[in-house]
């Protein structure tokens, strides 16, 4: 059985640009498990974010186990960490969270005063960004720059988020406000910490139900 102590999880520099393919066939057979949710994105795109070091790799020594970059987009007020993906043989073992963890902090880094965000149909990937500080949001609270929403258009949904003119779709957004640190919403109000289903059944109603029905389900095969 796979471990987490075995596997390094780093910033990716251009001595990981071997993995490119293997990171797009990944979350090419995660997308076609799923039926939805993750868009492929081109060799070059995957290439541009390791060399730029906005990239988290985690690998078993030479073999890949999981990826996450970050782009900025709206003149780097929003921060996104997106391309989730883990390895089947290496998922059940919180590395998942682990890359996230990195991916976040690597994003505070380099962009400390920037809003983080992300879209996602995952209840695992909700739960740990629920645990960074994430809440679920209206995608009016994202960026509005079209460059991150023509990002979309590789995932099969992408007419959904057309018909609703980029109001709704079947992902739930999610967001990390740096002024939240403080204890408030930047306007001098108190955050009141809701429960990780409070806030998605406010923002998300249908969600709420698929993730009730998932979270039971879990429950069960403990």
């Amino acid at each position: 059985m796979k471990q987490l102590k075995d596997i390094t999880v780093e910033v990716a520099a251009e001595k990981h640009l071997k993995y490119v393919d293997t990171i797009n066939d990944t979350i090419d057979m995660a997308a076609k498990q799923r039926g939805t949710g993750i868009a492929r994105r081109t060799h070059e795109y995957l290439a541009r974010k390791i060399t730029e070091g906005k990239a988290i790799i985690a690998l078993e020594k030479e073999e890949f186990a999981g990826f996450c970059y970050i782009e900025s987009w709206g003149t780097a007020k929003y921060v996104a960490n997106s391309g989730l993906i883990v390895s089947p043989e290496y998922r059940g073992i919180g590395l998942a969270t682990e890359i996230k963890r990195k991916a976040f902090e690597l994003s505070r880094k380099k962009f400390p005063d920037a809003k983080l965000f992300g879209l996602t149909t995952g209840l695992a990937v909700m739960k740990i960004n629920h645990s960074l500080g994430y809440r679920p949001v209206t995608f009016s609270e994202l960026t509005d720059d079209d460059a991150f929403w023509n990002g979309c258009q590789g995932c099969v949904n992408y007419d959904i988020l057309q018909r609703t003119n980029r109001t709704k779709c079947l992902c739930t957004s999610m967001l990390y406000d740096p002024a939240w640190e403080t204890g408030n919403n930047g306007n001098g109000n108190e955050i009141k910490k809701r429960s990780l289903l409070e806030t998605i059944s406010k923002f998300n109603p249908k969600n709420t139900l698929i993730l009730l029905k998932k979270y039971r389900e879990n429950k069960k095969t403990k």
